[in-house]
């Protein structure tokens, strides 16, 4: 049999910033702020650190944060492409290298001045990419009118009303108020205040759509034998994978026999053929939220209910704390923070802790998943 990453690994340390619409640091000093909060959390000195893993979309490279902490010889790197749907895998590919002897301390990181920042879809200047010259000269200019598409789509085939839609907000949003750090903490939703929205991008209104956020998160990854004499308590690699389907277009999936099959379909099939465990085992998932389309969408391809019943499956109070599938604790993108879903890694690692502002009462296994839409990635977490 051949080798694998089967808890093999473990996230032994977390660290953030505050996050904010305005952070006055630059995003490298945010990025070695949050990296080295994970270090001390694990109880790691910098000079050990010799891998490094980050989305292709991190404009804070490898060799200045390395420069910046006091790193020592580093030998692995590498960077994740497709904006969100990177985020698991930056923690994936530090995993391989560890269990495969590439390196023995790796840290994965993002750093984004997102809040404060300029919108990428407002650079009319570049040559628009391959797949954005069959959406942007039609008017699916931003993510959120391709979403938007994808969502009544979805509406159509399924039945699946704005209601289910609220039930994501909501779940996120009441997360968010139990948590100090998110920058909804102090303002509570409710269907009123949803319903009347302005639109987006129809049928997506403003509660549909993550923040644009200020912030900075990392993670310190080691193998399960060192875990142990960590200074906290591990959070194993149980099963992790990525996913690029057949035919894929990036967010509207026009080529695909059914576009609302997804990256997560594909990238599901490879997690769960790596795990001892499934859907049913899960005890608290943390899935990718830039729009609230993106939960049924996700819930289904990950497999915990069927074709077309991800918007029924957010009914009852399911979403919430004591519901069959608690979510997105922190709050997520949509309620806590948007830094491309690293949030979503260290708040899984925070309920295998027992340390959430809103805890899964025993919670053992965690889904993490990256950007649906977009080629992606997910861990199963375990503690």
């Amino acid at each position: 049999m051949g080798a694998t990453l089967k808890d093999a690994t473990a996230i032994v340390g977390i660290g953030q910033t505050p996050f904010a619409k305005h952070l006055p640091e630059s995003e490298k000093a945010l990025a070695c702020r949050a990296v080295l909060a994970a270090l001390d959390d694990a109880g790691i000195a910098p000079s050990e650190v010799d891998a490094f893993a980050s989305y292709t979309m991190e404009e804070t490279d490898e060799v200045e944060i390395a420069k910046a902490i006091g790193a020592g010889e580093v030998t692995h790197f590498s960077k994740v492409g497709y904006g969100g749907g990177g985020s698991c895998a930056t923690v994936a590919h530090l995993a391989a290298a560890i269990a495969t002897g590439q390196a023995s301390v790796g840290v994965a990181w993002r750093s984004r001045k997102r809040g404060s920042g300029p919108r990428p879809w407002k650079n009319t200047q570049a040559q628009l990419p391959t797949p954005g010259q069959w959406t942007r000269p039609f008017g699916l200019l931003r993510p959120a009118d391709e979403i938007g598409m994808l969502a009544r789509r979805y509406m159509h085939e399924y039945g699946a009303t704005r209601d289910h839609l609220f039930n994501v907000a909501l779940a996120c949003r009441n997360r968010a108020n139990q948590n100090p750090d998110a920058i909804m903490y102090d303002r509570p939703l409710t269907r009123e205040m949803y319903m009347t929205a302005r639109w987006i991008s129809e049928p997506l209104c403003l509660f549909d759509n993550c923040l644009e956020t200020d912030g900075a998160l990392a993670c310190v990854i080691v193998s399960a034998e060192r875990a142990r004499d960590c200074r906290q308590r591990p959070v194993y690699v149980h099963s992790a994978a990525q996913g690029l389907p057949a035919q894929h277009h990036g967010m509207v999936n026009y080529w695909n026999d059914d576009p609302l099959t997804g990256p997560a379909w594909t990238a599901a099939r490879h997690l769960w053929k790596g795990a001892d465990l499934g859907p049913q085992d899960v005890d608290v998932a943390q899935i990718y939220d830039a729009f609230t389309p993106l939960i049924p969408l996700s819930l289904e391809g990950y497999g915990f209910c069927g074709r077309g019943e991800g918007a029924a499956f957010t009914e009852g109070g399911a979403l919430e704390i004591g519901g069959r599938l608690p979510l997105n604790t922190g709050g997520g993108g949509l309620s806590e923070a948007y830094v491309h879903g690293f949030n979503l890694i260290t708040e899984g690692v925070k309920q295998l802790r027992g340390t959430s502002t809103a805890q899964v009462p025993d919670a053992a296994t965690c889904l993490v998943t990256a950007g649906e839409g977009v080629p992606t990635s997910a861990l199963l977490l375990r503690s």
